[in-house]
């Protein structure tokens, strides 16, 4: 025992040492924290010390009447039965600029549903804006609790410049809990972006160019309905990145439709025997063989029917039918071969962009809308069904960059913070990585070439900015 005794000054001067750093380390985070995660930690700690008495008032508890087996070996015969226990779900709290997060054990009789009963009661608690629960595996669940609106609260990108190492994923932004909102790309043949003028459709597309034009696996076209020239639109920061753009120039549009419907046939036609492979997404994209982007901006300026029977309002309409026939092949048939196309327009009714091409893109984002029916264009009727979550609720001025989507996954629609890129930042990335940029027909090209295989259609000639 007096051996023991003895090393009771080492034992407490090393627990001295052991809570002194654990202190400091804590201390450093502080300070170095931002203002909204200083006050995350301060609400992250209140929430620790307070958990097991706001668990048993929210009846997250659960009462064994079990003995403890140390209970057991201690009771007397004759002694009065030992206490029933009351059990407390373990937490572990984590701190962000917008909230906490919350992982629980669960318990008998305490289980994901009673979680997300109790969750009104915990964000009056934690004085949360919102709280949600969700499954976080076996026996676990995931509380998020959001302090203030990440809807509401603008956020900038600022790319890396690096290339992604995953060119299936496109990160959007975050949702109304702060939790990153990511879709996949592969075997997605297009996408459609639709918001009233001003509402951030544009902005949300520059961050897609800008996070993924430092891969030399993406090449990327525009068709720009609101401009004649490059320099006089949104993309002019953009468009040394880009190996093709037209303006609102019908004929020039047509082209470029024409010559990325050839690129589809080409490839169909040599995907087998070049890349052992009839879906490029078996494989994924590489620089020889590269995801093929073409965004279409006000696209209504490519499709819109004109009538009169003056020779030039009949060219104009043969033009547009066209464009959409040209574009309907791309989005029914470019998915297997790495083509994707992105249309974005103010709404997306059917005399905007014609349903036989709305309805066949899997991913619909609509920013804020002026009428019901534009968002149902934009997101299906089902968004009947959530008043709460419709872009017509989008339009006040805080809520510019906010868009709605259905995720996979998950019941409902979800709203999404997407960042602003700055124009600098735009500028910036295309300058840097210029040197990538490549007509994808020549990558095809010297691809056969190096397979020692000629293409069965004519080689194109080069597309011109």
């Amino acid at each position: 025992m007096d051996s023991v005794t003895g090393y009771a000054p080492d034992a407490l001067l090393v627990a001295l040492v052991l809570a002194g750093v654990w202190l400091l380390v804590t201390v450093v985070r502080y300070v170095r924290a931002d203002k909204g995660t200083r006050v995350s930690m301060r609400q992250a700690l209140r929430v620790r010390w307070g958990w097991v008495r706001l668990a048993r008032m929210a009846g997250l508890t659960v009462t064994d009447k079990t003995p403890s087996l140390l209970a057991q070996i201690t009771a007397q015969k004759d002694g009065a039965a030992p206490a029933p226990r009351v059990l407390t779900p373990k937490i572990k709290v984590k701190p962000d600029p917008y909230g906490v997060i919350v992982r629980a054990r669960t318990l008998p009789q305490v289980g994901l549903e009673e979680y997300q009963k109790a969750a009104r009661f915990l964000a009056d608690a934690w004085r949360c804006t919102r709280v949600s629960v969700l499954p976080d595996g076996p026996g676990r669940v995931v509380i998020r609790g959001v302090r203030s609106d990440p809807l509401t609260t603008p956020t900038r990108h600022r790319p890396t410049g690096l290339p992604l190492t995953d060119l299936t994923r496109w990160e959007l932004g975050v949702d109304e809990y702060a939790a990153t909102v990511c879709v996949s790309l592969a075997n997605v043949p297009g996408v459609t972006v639709a918001g009233v003028p001003g509402a951030g459709k544009t902005s949300g597309v520059n961050k897609f160019v800008c996070d993924f034009a430092p891969s030399a696996a993406v090449q990327i076209a525009t068709a720009d309905g609101k401009v004649s020239r490059a320099a006089e639109g949104d993309y002019a920061d953009l468009v040394k990145r880009m190996f093709a753009f037209c303006g609102d120039d019908l004929d020039e549009a047509n082209a470029l439709f024409k010559r990325l419907v050839e690129l589809h046939k080409r490839r169909s036609a040599t995907i087998r025997d070049v890349l052992g492979v009839k879906n490029l997404w078996h494989v994924g994209p590489s620089p020889e063989w590269p995801l093929t982007v073409l965004i279409i901006d006000e696209a209504h300026t490519y499709f819109r029917e004109y009538k009169g029977s003056d020779p030039t309002s009949k060219h104009l309409a043969a033009l547009t039918a066209e464009n959409a026939r040209l574009v309907e092949d791309l989005v029914k048939k470019g998915r297997s071969v790495g083509i994707l196309v992105i249309l974005i327009s103010q709404k997306t009714t059917g005399d905007a962009i014609p349903t036989f091409i709305r309805d066949v893109c899997p991913i619909g984002l609509s920013f804020a809308q002026k009428t019901v029916e534009a968002a149902v264009a934009a997101l299906g009727d089902d968004i009947r069904n959530w008043p709460d979550a419709s872009p017509v609720t989008l339009q006040d001025p805080a809520y510019v960059g906010v868009a709605v989507m259905a995720m996979q996954g998950r019941p409902g629609y979800t709203r999404i913070r997407t960042p602003y890129v700055s124009d600098a930042d735009a500028a910036r990335i295309a300058e840097a990585t210029s040197h990538l940029t490549a007509d994808p027909a020549f990558l095809l090209d010297a691809l056969l070439d190096t397979a020692g295989r000629t293409a069965p259609d004519e080689t194109p000639v080069p597309l011109t900015k």
